[in-house]
């Protein structure tokens, strides 16, 4: 096999890319289409999916550094290579504890480019030190300004839950942005990048010159890996991938697919590939877990539990695009943040009525937020919850009645003293939506058949279970709905082992308090 480039895993630096020769998915002509068309952008996509490299890639455009594009269709589109100041910002390198830890960040990138362009007075206000730098970088080199800020949401995001920290921190910035405002005349290009976009009382309420191009089709692919580019510039590498582990390319392709593809940033576009995964998948030759493992904010669950948000809701929910498109503080809706985390993707659009249908993008993401949220809800130690799924699921493929539902009752026996009852029900709901749908990605687990709504089946190549749950009730009582809506009808056909389960759930227990097994 011939000797590939190496891929670019983690590398965020346009310039030392092109200079070590690792390989470069050309996105050049989506980018001058951006400068050429606009001034001011604002971009959200989910943690590692290039957005640094779309920075440092614009960075190194506006300083005119033109021996980096050769060979790249920006190449033939460009034909002037003007330097301009750059101004670029990137919030992603500190962690963000307390107030100070931000004005200190401003600050030393303030100083940083006043040593370059010299400070006009004593004035220590940040946002004046912003306006002034600017106006002295226009004068001094008779170029405008271009300002790129890399992950301008981190701050705010790691204060979600501290109300007064979020306030300084929206202060702060608020201050700080309003150069690009106050400084129009001065300034050639701005685009700001962020896993989020936070409005209404934040930084972006006064930056209504910002264009948000999150949503806009010419440039759903701007970031993120394509099916093309998957079949063309990368193909090399899947054939590599499906000689080391036996497997047609044709699979290989759909194996790819399956656990990384399905992102979609707006309506009737086609799916985006997770890059950073890919990447990974392809270089190591094993498609695993990579997006997760370089860590999951914990924000997510602090804000699905602060609201006891029901998890079935969240994985089906349906918004409109003003909802979707931007981040209240103010709001209850956890929603928004975790779409635009990249946790849930459009899986459908009303166009008459401008809804969107949400859902997991793949099984990469699926599988690993499941398992992130389940020592939150259950027993389950975190690092623990893939190792208690086997064992879950050994059990089930086996027949081990009793065996996987003492597990299930201990996964149920989580649960918080302070809920009340509606609350109690609610925490029951999401561990079984949790159990089922994990166990779904072994098996055939689901919730629907034409008979009716059961709470729960899971199905094996020798065995059907059939659950009903029920509150405050008796497992006798859920056993008699079974019967009575004759949920084991669609199964019997198939030969296999059925086992109807009736479970009820105790208040004064805070968990399952019996069950009841019948074979058919």
């Amino acid at each position: 096999m011939e000797q590939l480039k190496n891929l670019p895993i983690g590398i965020q630096d346009f310039e030392g890319l092109r200079k070590d020769g690792y390989l470069y998915l050309d996105k050049t002509d989506l980018l001058y289409r951006l400068v050429s068309a606009g001034k001011y952008y604002f971009l959200s996509r989910p943690r590692r999916f290039g957005k640094s490299l779309l920075i440092s890639t614009l960075k190194a455009y506006f300083q005119g550094k033109k021996e980096l594009f050769k060979g790249l269709a920006i190449e033939q589109l460009e034909s002037e290579w003007t330097e301009y100041p750059v101004f670029h910002l990137d919030l992603n390198t500190a962690k963000y504890t307390d107030k100070d830890v931000l004005r200190k960040k401003l600050a030393s990138s303030l100083l940083e480019w006043e040593s370059q362009y010299g400070k006009t007075d004593d004035n220590d206000d940040l946002g004046h030190r912003f306006e002034c730098v600017i106006r002295r970088a226009y004068e001094q080199t008779g170029h405008r300004v271009v300002i790129l800020v890399d992950e301008y949401d981190k701050p705010m995001l790691q204060a979600i839950g501290n109300e007064d920290l979020m306030n300084e921190y929206r202060a702060t910035l608020k201050g700080f942005y309003g150069a690009l405002k106050s400084m129009d005349g001065c300034i050639r290009f701005a685009m700001l990048t962020g896993v989020t976009k936070f409005s209404k009382v934040s930084v972006f309420s006064d930056l209504n010159n910002l264009k948000d191009i999150t949503m806009d089709k010419r440039y759903y692919s701007i970031c993120g890996l394509t099916e093309d580019e998957l079949a063309n510039e990368l193909r090399p590498y899947v054939d590599r991938l499906s000689e080391a582990k036996n497997m047609s390319v044709e699979k290989a392709y759909a194996e790819l697919k399956r656990f990384y593809d399905g992102y979609h940033f707006t309506y009737d576009t086609p799916g985006m590939y997770n890059p950073f995964s890919v990447l990974n998948a392809l270089d190591s030759c094993e498609i695993g877990s990579y997006w997760f493992e370089t860590g999951t904010p914990s924000y997510l669950v602090q804000l699905l539990k602060e609201h006891d948000y029901n998890l079935e809701q969240m994985a089906n929910d349906e918004m409109g695009a003003d909802v979707l498109n931007s981040i209240d503080v103010t709001s209850n809706n956890p929603i928004p943040v975790i779409f635009q985390s990249g946790y849930l993707t459009i899986k459908g659009y009303d166009s008459e009525f401008g809804i969107y249908k949400l859902g997991f993008p793949n099984e990469e993401v699926k599988e690993g937020f499941l398992r992130y949220l389940m020592p939150s809800y259950t027993t389950v130690m975190e690092g623990k919850a893939g190792f208690q799924m086997r064992n879950f699921v050994k059990e089930v493929r086996t027949g081990q009645v009793d065996a996987f539902m003492e597990r299930m009752k201990s996964f149920f026996s989580n649960t918080p003293f302070d809920h009340v009852d509606r609350m109690l029900e609610n925490h029951y709901q999401n561990v079984l939506f949790i159990l089922c749908e994990l166990c779904g990605l072994y098996t055939r687990a689901g919730y629907h058949t034409s008979q009716g709504r059961i709470d729960m089946t899971i199905e094996t190549s020798d065995y059907v279970y059939v659950f009903e749950f029920k509150y405050e009730k008796t497992a006798e009582d859920a056993l008699q709905q079974i019967k009575e809506k004759n949920y084991a009808q669609p199964f019997r056909a198939s030969g296999k082992h059925i086992f109807c389960i009736g479970v009820n759930f105790s208040d004064k227990l805070r968990g399952i308090d019996r069950y009841v097994v019948e074979e058919e």
